[in-house]
């Protein structure tokens, strides 16, 4: 069966976030979908099925363990079935364990709803200072007036501001510290973010030792759940188009986009990005 590598997130090879999508020829088991993301290694597989309905059902394994969404293996799987063509520009829905998602394909950018945002609390005030010691930072490194929140677009992580870029691109991770407190929040892992300027929302750096990610150059679902942080504290407005910029950190310069809009008393964010081919092979099973 045809297996692919994208780097979503990205205008070339070589930048982004890489993703597996594989286009299953048949049913597969779960312990079998869970092999091949182990034998891809990337963070996450996405395997994808045409709908007779014109829907694309999606389900997503990391190395360790399926998760019910994934922003950039979503916006890999559009623009590699839009590069086949076998679906054109418009509108489209996403079937994934996370709910039904729309999907707009515009030309080579891809747009995907994320799950209805949602402000979980914040950690526990005497796991804020665990939580920056956990990349060799103290509470200092804090910016006034921001605090940790978990937020979920899809996926829960823990949104964790921090001063500046220096203080951004510093952070040396404790991965069992922040498995520990990912297990106890019940999160996915860590966004670390500190506000950008100009043209750029926030810079940002992702962590999830808990599934075997040490840190992510790109997501998708995080930044929607930042979208979301920064909206409640005004520093993003509905109707605008926001900038994340993700990777610095690992070297893999990433740039994930976001809207967010008001309607019927709730709020919806919107993720956008582009995906480029990097490499395509056959599963031999």
């Amino acid at each position: 069966m045809r297996a692919y590598v994208m780097d979503a997130f990205a205008a070339g090879i070589f930048g982004g976030n890489q993703a597996g999508v594989v286009l299953p020829d048949r049913p597969l088991e779960d312990a079998l979908m869970q092999q091949i993301a182990a034998e891809f290694k990337h963070s996450e597989t996405a395997f994808v099925e045409l709908l007779p309905d014109k829907t694309v059902k999606i389900r997503y394994f990391t190395p360790a363990g399926e998760v019910e969404l994934c922003g950039h293996a979503t916006i890999a799987s559009f623009a590699l079935l839009r590069s086949l063509e076998l679906i054109g520009d418009g509108t489209r829905t996403a079937r994934t364990l996370s709910g039904d998602l729309r999907i707009d394909v515009e030309g080579d950018t891809v747009w995907m709803d994320m799950a209805p945002p949602r402000a979980l609390g914040a950690p526990e005030r005497e796991d804020w200072a665990r939580l920056y010691a956990a990349y060799g930072l103290t509470e200092e490194d804090r910016p006034e007036g921001l605090e940790p929140e978990i937020v979920s677009t899809g996926l829960a992580d823990i949104m964790l501001p921090v001063r500046d870029r220096g203080t951004l691109m510093a952070a040396v991770q404790n991965g069992e510290a922040v498995k520990d407190l990912s297990r106890r929040y019940d999160c996915v892992g860590v966004h670390m973010f500190c506000l950008g300027d100009g043209g750029c929302t926030a810079r940002c750096s992702n962590f999830a030792p808990l599934y075997d990610i040490p840190e992510e150059c790109a997501t998708g679902t995080s930044n929607g759940a930042l979208t979301y942080y920064l909206y409640r504290r005004g520093l993003v407005q509905p109707g605008r188009e926001n900038v994340f910029l993700q990777g610095e950190h690992m070297g893999r310069p990433s740039e994930i986009r976001s809207r967010l809009t008001e309607e019927g008393g709730g709020v919806t964010v919107r993720v956008g990005g582009r995906a480029v081919m990097s490499m395509r092979c056959e599963l031999m099973i």
